[in-house]
């Protein structure tokens, strides 16, 4: 590898988080220690938007623990001079679905300008952030923990864009919902760089936006943007999402709950084949599936063994995406222990078991599996024959490096 310089919450909580593997002290404790950047922000009087045109890059997570939104909580507030709201993908409030936006609008809660950022980068992006008038840009929206989730690349182009605008950044910090432990799974390779992925990390990053904003600014962008970043307090890196006592609010239609994220840097490789990776349910990428797939997969699966995990036959009929409206077949996820759940190594070997137990198995035409993975070695190894231990060998090395460099960069 290169790196150059350049569930459910509340009363129903508990039930999902045991049913993730949380112990019952920390699926009822609702301890609420931790402080988001935006609280501490809010708690300081804004000191660091002082005399500052602020424009707000975020989304339906940008909320406040009694769940208002941040944007109608500073344009109500004569500290804080708001003046423009910058969307990503699915939009500021939330009505879009995956591959969408909201475009240019006026919010009618406030009537501030929102502009559109998705799939804008470079000096397009930067245009939009001159126009609008801003001084300083603060981006603050909640992370799922996986390369190719969006916004982690919405806050790169964001901070390249203002950059070349001359602008301020400040990144308020949130949880990585399925902790900071570890880094996992495959580093990108720069020649498959997309939206899903811009620069050399691994698939499960175990980092926070803070952090990798610092990585960022310091290891990939040519023109460091002015960056300030406000912490947590109170997070360990240990913690999943329930260890926090903060809400949790969808940060995509298809990403319902904390489980989601637990398992989503794994699963969402199916969106790469022609199985369907749960969306149309109620528990995306927990469930997978295609007709014709029957008990042999989860059999095949469940062989393996793999720490943390079972799977169940399970039959679902998606209310949209693949197979909508038509009953499949295939796994359902179910996290015991997860602590010891690896997500990437149990997707890669739910490639390699569905790919020997159902004879339909295809990969997307388009090679999406390459963009999510980072490379071609997962799907030409797997096609090879390769095993789940062989493929996930594949990529320590470049894991190790990524591991050193991102090392530096780990704040909590």
């Amino acid at each position: 590898m290169s790196l150059s310089r350049r569930g459910l919450l509340a009363a129903g909580g508990a039930v999902g988080a045991l049913a993730a593997g949380a112990s019952p002290t920390a699926a009822h404790s609702g301890r609420g220690r931790v402080r988001t950047g935006f609280d501490r922000l809010a708690a300081d009087g804004y000191a660091q938007l002082s005399g500052q045109r602020v424009g707000l890059v975020t989304n339906p997570t940008g909320i406040t623990r009694d769940v208002r939104h941040i944007v109608d909580v500073m344009h109500a507030d004569e500290r804080v001079n708001l003046v423009a709201v910058f969307g990503p993908e699915h939009g500021f409030r939330g009505t879009a679905q995956a591959g969408g936006s909201e475009g240019r609008y006026d919010d009618p809660a406030t009537g501030l300008p929102v502009y559109d950022t998705y799939l804008k980068s470079g000096q397009p992006l930067a245009d939009i952030f001159t126009a609008s008038g801003v001084e300083t840009i603060v981006f603050d929206i909640q992370d799922a923990g996986a390369r190719f989730y969006t916004y982690i690349w919405t806050l790169y182009d964001c901070m390249q864009a203002a950059a070349l605008a001359g602008k301020r950044f400040v990144v308020l910090d949130r949880p990585n919902p399925v902790t900071g432990r570890a880094a996992l799974g495959p580093v990108l390779d720069k020649a498959f760089a997309t939206f899903v992925g811009r620069e050399p990390i691994a698939q499960a990053h175990g980092m926070t936006v803070t952090e990798l904003a610092r990585l960022f600014n310091d290891e990939f962008l040519t023109k460091p943007v002015e960056l300030e970043t406000v912490r947590m307090s109170g997070w360990r890196r240990s913690d999943f999402f329930d260890d926090t006592g903060l809400p949790w609010v969808p940060p995509s239609p298809n990403m319902p709950t904390p489980q989601t994220a637990l398992v989503y840097s794994g699963t969402c490789l199916f969106e790469g084949t022609n199985l369907s990776e749960g969306r149309g349910t109620t528990r995306p990428f927990e469930l997978l599936g295609a007709e014709g797939i029957d008990r042999r997969w989860a059999q095949a699966a469940n062989a393996l063994e793999l720490p943390g995990v079972r799977f169940r036959e399970a039959y679902f009929a998606p209310t949209f995406s693949k197979f909508q409206g038509r009953t499949i077949g295939g796994v359902q996820l179910h996290i015991h222990d997860r602590t010891s759940y690896d997500p990437v190594r149990t997707g890669i070997a739910l490639l390699v078991t569905a790919k020997r137990t159902w004879s339909g198995f295809a990969w997307r035409p388009d090679n999406w599996i390459d963009k999510l993975t980072g490379s071609a070695n997962v799907r030409t190894m797997i096609d090879a024959g390769a095993g789940t231990d062989e493929v996930v060998g594949a990529w320590q090395g470049d894991l190790a490096a990524f591991r050193a460099v991102r090392k530096g960069y780990l704040r909590y």
